[in-house]
């Protein structure tokens, strides 16, 4: 009995830890981005943050979510497959906001060994 239980436990541990081994992976190439110094009368600033499918199984955006509204990301919702590259475009918008320094995040959420990543963008708005 004790002979099947634990060749039981050794196929679970087993089995388990090739699912982990055949996962999604993702790698950004940056995680921030500065957008320096810029005035009010150009609130509208993009970059793009680029990563790589570094694991072995296609990998899948599930979300991708801003701190607050003035932060738009976009990327494509079809899985990326292993050795593949993707994007997610970011707009900051700062009509309608205070001059200074800023610091805004994003999350992703993907389906990858790493669930959860933050981006970060920052600057600095000049008054008119």
């Amino acid at each position: 009995m004790k002979k099947i239980l634990l060749m039981t436990l050794l196929l679970v541990f087993g089995l388990t830890f090739a699912s982990a081994q055949n996962q999604a992976e993702i790698k950004f190439d940056q995680i921030s981005y500065d957008f320096g110094t810029f005035s009010e009368n150009n609130p509208v600033h993009k970059t793009t943050f680029t990563f790589t499918n570094v694991g072995k199984a296609p990998l899948v955006i599930n979300q991708v979510i801003a701190s607050c509204g003035c932060t738009i990301p976009k990327y494509d919702k079809r899985p990326i497959a292993p050795g593949q590259k993707g994007s997610i475009d970011v707009t900051y918008n700062g009509t309608g906001k205070f001059p200074g320094h800023f610091k805004k995040s994003i999350t992703v959420r993907t389906n990858g060994k790493v669930e959860m990543t933050r981006l970060y963008i920052e600057g600095v708005m000049n008054g008119k």
